[in-house]
């Protein structure tokens, strides 16, 4: 597991746990961004990370990116 800022642009991974307070744990649940999703990383210049998932694009913050931690995915052919 690694935090979701750590990845390059391009890549995959599946979202593993979300540690943050209650808040922000509930805001991305209810954005979609729950344990099992896939997403890709479109843009990670460690100030902002932008990730597409289920058909929506969504810009996180340095910090909020930290607090997600996934596994890299293998893409698909």
């Amino acid at each position: 597991m690694v935090p979701l800022i750590d990845l390059p642009p391009q890549s995959r991974a599946r979202v593993v746990e979300i540690y943050a307070g209650r808040g922000l744990k509930t805001r991305l649940l209810q954005m979609g961004l729950t344990p099992g999703t896939e997403l890709e990383i479109v843009f990670n210049d460690r100030r902002i990370v932008v990730i597409r998932f289920r058909e929506t694009i969504v810009t996180l913050s340095r910090g909020i990116a930290m607090k997600i931690l996934v596994e890299p995915v293998e893409k698909s052919l």
